[in-house]
């Protein structure tokens, strides 16, 4: 009798797998294309199309770029600074701000954060660590590379893929692809085979029942959870508009930037070398043609010039356009060239960057608690249970409007001078501006200040008697 092996799991995907990574790998692949197009806008690498009226044939490789796009991205992303996790109980944090060292999330952040305001998403993923005792893994991946199956009803992923380079994970071809399918039992690494399906290479196994990916979307609604760029249509028909207005002024500044000139009455020996050829027109434009010789009759030529062109009129329609993409974005218009002769107040410019930072605090509050849920799956990784649900993440992040110093100490001492915050609150140094490091030294300084004074207070009242000198220990301060 023969007895059939059974095919293992390891080696192999199964049905289910193979049609999640087909259905998944279409998915990113349609999507693919709107966000190149977003990323080159971003880069100023877009091709703006030529209406075919006003510019030559011969010019129409001339690229002009205006980084709008950019700067209304960068503006907002750079308001968005995430400085520590906490527990917010109070208690101490120290494991949170292991597995954030270790993965040098406050840096990442910053990458992730861009990338969902370009894209409209980004994704961040929690695995085991390479040891057992090395933190787990959070890492920021592109939407150009991974997507999410999304059940709106829960509100959670239920599959996830992540298509990339290999990256010397195996020795394979510069060219060679692999998938990791996120599921929420295991985690499943494949790459291509010979046979043409795919080789599992590594499961993660963590059974957490949830699938380990965390969506950034941005500008989401009730019909479409997936997000938003915040590069939309207006802002990309927009840019294309100013390239062209750019275009026009460099054809203009080809053709009319020197004036055109006029000569009436000059005999043809003007336009004739020492030798009696003809000059070119250019030699004939610099050259000496003011000097002339008065005609047969003793009659002088006219000389004169046509207007210069004047680019004043398609600066200020690019202004107007600049004035337009301010509104688009939330920014205040000088941060994109548009300038007046009378410069703005310090309170006009807070005034006109309101708009800005309630954008920003909207993104945190989003952001914010995208990240905390990173973190709590990043525990139940290292752990292997999630932690209680009493026990809350709380995201630190720096204030994303732009008061003074004076303003912000100037609210603190109110409010604790009014009894609503202690003054030794770590809330008043939060208050105050200070950033988590400060705050930090700040806490670590009073500990000293309170055990320096405290045993100063007690050695005072052993000196007066007010407390009994242990026995064995000489009278007086000095003797201690």
């Amino acid at each position: 009798m023969t007895a059939s092996i059974p095919e293992l799991p390891l080696l192999h995907l199964s049905d289910d797998e193979l049609a999640l990574i087909q259905v998944l790998r279409a998915d990113m692949m349609r999507d693919r294309w709107a966000l190149q197009l977003r990323d080159a806008y971003f880069n100023g690498e877009q091709l703006v199309r030529d209406l075919g009226i006003s510019i030559p044939p011969q010019l129409r490789g001339l690229h002009t770029v205006i980084g709008w796009p950019r700067v209304g991205v960068e503006s907002l992303e750079e308001r968005l600074d995430l400085e520590a996790f906490r527990w917010a109980d109070g208690s101490d944090s120290s494991e949170l701000a292991e597995i954030v060292t270790a993965n040098d999330l406050l840096d990442e952040s910053s990458l992730a954060h861009l990338d969902a305001l370009l894209y409209g998403r980004e994704y961040i993923t929690i695995g085991s660590g390479d040891d057992d005792d090395y933190p787990p893994l959070i890492s920021v991946e592109s939407p150009l590379d991974m997507t999410l199956m999304w059940d709106a009803r829960i509100r959670m992923g239920v599959a996830g893929l992540r298509e990339c380079q290999t990256d010397g994970f195996v020795e394979s071809g510069p060219e060679e692809r692999m998938v990791v399918l996120y599921l929420p039992d295991q985690t499943v690494t494949a790459l291509p085979s010979t046979s043409g399906g795919w080789e599992v290479v590594d499961r993660d196994i963590h059974n957490l029942g949830v699938v380990p990916i965390v969506r950034l979307a941005n500008r989401q609604r009730t019909a479409d959870r997936v997000g938003k760029s915040e590069i939309t249509p207006d802002v990309m028909s927009i840019t294309d508009a100013a390239c062209r207005r750019m275009m026009g002024i460099e054809v203009a500044a080809e053709f009319f930037g020197a004036p055109a000139r006029y000569i009436l009455g000059a005999s043809e020996s003007a336009f004739q070398d020492a030798e009696g050829n003809a000059k070119s027109a250019w030699e004939t434009y610099i050259g000496r043609v003011l000097a002339l010789e008065r005609d047969e009759d003793g009659q002088v030529p006219s000389v004169g010039q046509f207007p210069a062109h004047d680019p004043s009129g398609q600066t200020k329609i690019i202004d107007l356009y600049a004035r337009i993409m301010s509104a688009q974005f939330g920014l205040p218009p000088h941060m994109l060239g548009y300038t007046t002769d009378n410069p703005a107040s310090a309170d006009a410019i807070r005034s006109t960057e309101a708009k800005l930072v309630k954008r920003s605090e909207r993104r945190i509050r989003r952001f914010g608690s995208r990240w905390e849920e990173a973190m709590r799956l990043a525990l139940w990784v290292r752990d292997g249970e999630p932690p209680a649900a009493t026990r809350r993440i709380e995201t630190v992040w720096r204030n994303p409007a732009t008061p003074t110093v004076a303003a912000q100490a100037d609210a603190t001492v109110k409010l604790v001078q009014a009894g609503i915050i202690p003054a030794d609150s770590d809330v008043t140094l939060e208050m105050a501006g200070l950033s988590e490091g400060q705050r930090q030294r700040v806490r670590a300084d009073r500990r000293r200040s309170s055990a320096g004074s405290g045993l100063m207070e007690r050695l005072a009242q052993l000196d007066d008697g007010t407390v009994p000198v242990p026995s064995g220990v000489p009278d007086g301060i000095d003797g201690l």
